[in-house]
Order: C-alpha cells, then sequence, then structure tokens
C-alpha cells in the first residue's frame, strides 16, 4: 500500500507472505546462507536461477600445448614440472592449469596458434628448435592474456593468427599488456599467398572486427611488417587463413 509523508511517499507491505513468495520467485536463497565454498556460477543459480546471474567468470583456464622441436619443460616455484615433450609424444598435447599468482614459465619460445590444424601439424614451424605450441581456437581468452602479463612466462611470445579482422584484433589485445614481448608472426612470402590465395568474403565478414583494432590503443605500437601487412589488405580487400602456409 503507498501512503503520503511529507513530500513523498511510503509504501506499507500489508500481504508479507505474497511479497516473501514473489521475492522467492526471483530470489531462491540469499547470498548470505549459502556455503562461501560452493562455485561461484552454483552460488548464482541459487540466488538468481542463473549461472551467469552474476560474477560468473572461471578461477581456472586451460591452456592446452605441445612441443615443438627437442625438450621442452614447464616448471613452477613448487618445483613441479611438465616434460611437455614426453607428453607430446605419448599422449599427444598436453593441458597446463593456470590461474592468477602461479609461476608456471618455460625457458623456450611459447608460439600461439588460431586454428587446430596448425595445432595438429607442426611442420610449418619456421625452424626445430625447441618449443611450446598453444592453441586458442578463434578468441584468445582474456584469463590467458592475464595469466601472460604477470611476469615472463617465456623469453619468446609468438602470436601466429589468421590474417583477418579478428586475428589482428586478438594481436592487438595481447600486445596492449605484453608489448614488445610479443610477436606476430609473418608467413614467408606472405605478400603472394595473400594475393593469390587471400578471401574477399572473409575480409568483409570481419571488418567490424577490424576497425575496431584500428581504434585500438596498441594500433600505434604495431611492428612496421605488420602495419606493411594491414596496409597489403586493405588494398587487396582480402584476408588470409593460416592454413595457407602450406602453400607456400
Amino acid at each position: 500500500m503507498m501512503k503520503s509523508r511529507g513530500s513523498g511517499v511510503v509504501f506499507e507491505v500489508i500481504l508479507p507472505v505474497v511479497v516473501e513468495h514473489q521475492w522467492r520467485q526471483l530470489v531462491p536463497v540469499e547470498q548470505d546462507d549459502l556455503d562461501a565454498n560452493l562455485p561461484s556460477r552454483a552460488r548464482n543459480i541459487a540466488s538468481t536461477r542463473n549461472s551467469k546471474g552474476a560474477e560468473h567468470s572461471h578461477s581456472i583456464s586451460y591452456l592446452l600445448l605441445k612441443a615443438g622441436g627437442g625438450q621442452v619443460s614447464w616448471q613452477n616455484d613448487h618445483n613441479h614440472q611438465l616434460n611437455l615433450r614426453d607428453s607430446t609424444d605419448n599422449f599427444g598435447a598436453a593441458v597446463l592449469a593456470i590461474h592468477s599468482g602461479n609461476s608456471w614459465c618455460t625457458s623456450h619460445p611459447l608460439w600461439f596458434v588460431e586454428n587446430q590444424t596448425l595445432f595438429d601439424r607442426l611442420d610449418w614451424l619456421p625452424s626445430n628448435d625447441p618449443c611450446s605450441v598453444a592453441y586458442y581456437s578463434g578468441q584468445l581468452p582474456n584469463s590467458v592474456i592475464d595469466w601472460l602479463s604477470e611476469c615472463q612466462r617465456a623469453p619468446e611470445i609468438w602470436f601466429f593468427p589468421d590474417y583477418d579482422g579478428v586475428g589482428l584484433l586478438n594481436y592487438a589485445r595481447i600486445r596492449a599488456r605484453l608489448g614488445s614481448a610479443v610477436h606476430m608472426w609473418l608467413m614467408p612470402n606472405w605478400q603472394n599467398l595473400l594475393s593469390e590465395f587471400g578471401c574477399e568474403l572473409l575480409w568483409q565478414d570481419t571488418q567490424r572486427e577490424f576497425k575496431i583494432m584500428q581504434g585500438h590503443a596498441s594500433f600505434g605500437d604495431f611492428e612496421m611488417p605488420v602495419k606493411q601487412l594491414i596496409q597489403f589488405m586493405q588494398r587487396k580487400g582480402k584476408a588470409l587463413e593460416q592454413e595457407s602456409v602450406w602453400l607456400l
């Protein structure tokens, strides 16, 4: 019931049972009544009926890795070791659980590739030197960028995406956090590859991401060869998928 009071109004609950029933339809359980150790998404379901109804990011991410070249390993401050070469040879790949504050690192270069074919076959790598190759499938998670930016995870980080709006925007995002510690890899003879095998439809479909990339704060800090790639893509009106590396 609404009542006038001074220059405003106040509301009085005359049927608290009905209000409580309606409230419980929206909020089955109060957050303060839930076990603090419950996963955040379980707490969200209990309080909003939706796992994404409040903070729902995962505290742990998983980095899928393979070893290229010779012996490669990862270590942390607890004297734990991941022998990536053995895991790759015996199981095909390895998974590293990463989260804020952990100390996993390697003494060899780390590569990031966007498409699974380049993770399945590593014969495209420019050398047979030991390295780790990580697969991130389309959009590079913020959690991975956050983890990389906490400390030096590898002496070199190479980023090899599709040469399209999505790939370049991902590069702008990671470059903004890591600066010159990350480098974008350009395929040998990329000009001829883009001219011959570049796709106009892919260029058009990723224009939204391309324009966001151009306005990104890190765009001006791109290496000159990457800027030359971008200018060439604009002149040709084409984008290039990274599987073209085998067409050299």
